[in-house]
């Protein structure tokens, strides 16, 4: 069985918006991955960009840097 850990999550509106995340996450040498969107959150595209709780800041402000259109930035156990 999967242990539950603490997770950042960040939504968006399409998936161009999560595919843009990803690369611009990639290039920043952040981590995480693309997950579906967990049922507490509402999001357009289905998709969503989950972290460490650690890289929030780091997200935060790669997402004004970039530009992204995201729905919201979430702590979640997950």
């Amino acid at each position: 069985m999967r242990v539950r850990a603490e997770k950042c999550v960040v939504a968006f509106h399409t998936t161009a918006g999560a595919m843009a995340m990803e690369a611009a996450c990639k290039a920043a040498e952040l981590p995480g991955r693309l997950i579906p969107v967990p049922r507490s959150i509402t999001a357009g595209c289905g998709l969503c960009w989950a972290a460490p709780p650690e890289s929030r800041e780091a997200l935060e402000e790669l997402v004004m840097k970039k530009h992204l259109d995201v729905v919201g930035i979430y702590a979640m156990i997950l």
